[in-house]
């Protein structure tokens, strides 16, 4: 059982940066694809970004591309989102999640929220205009 906890969120003003942090902990934290995905009120769970379990494979959605970047340090089972230029659109409820990945899809990762096994709780981003 891998539990996963998320930090970094908060108010902030349009065309600022924050950082997002998800720590992992209970299982071998290198097996698991991390992807980012948020939700807004009233809207679906949306992927934001996700990265292979070896780092090296990369991905982002259409909304963020170019403004954030989703990197991973397996020596402290953590996973980062990094937001610049944020937008009030980006307001909304981040997660992250772990999807297990034997080592024959050491490079893959998964867009869609159905293909994860574990979620945080989400840390709330508010960005005002």
């Amino acid at each position: 059982q891998v539990q996963l906890v998320e930090s970094g969120g908060g108010l902030v003003q349009a065309g600022d940066s924050l950082r997002l942090s998800c720590a992992a902990s209970g299982g071998t934290f290198s097996s698991y694809a991390m992807g980012w995905f948020r939700q807004a009120p009233g809207k679906e769970r949306e992927f934001v970004a996700a990265v292979s379990r070896s780092g090296v494979s990369t991905d982002y959605g259409d909304s963020v591309k170019g403004r954030f970047t989703i990197s991973r340090d397996n020596a402290k089972n953590t996973v980062y989102l990094q937001m610049n230029s944020l937008k009030p659109e980006d307001t909304a409820l981040y997660y992250c999640a772990a999807d297990f990945k034997p080592l024959f899809s050491i490079n893959r990762f998964d867009t869609r929220a159905s293909d994860y096994d574990y979620w945080g709780q989400g840390t709330q981003v508010t960005v005002s205009s």
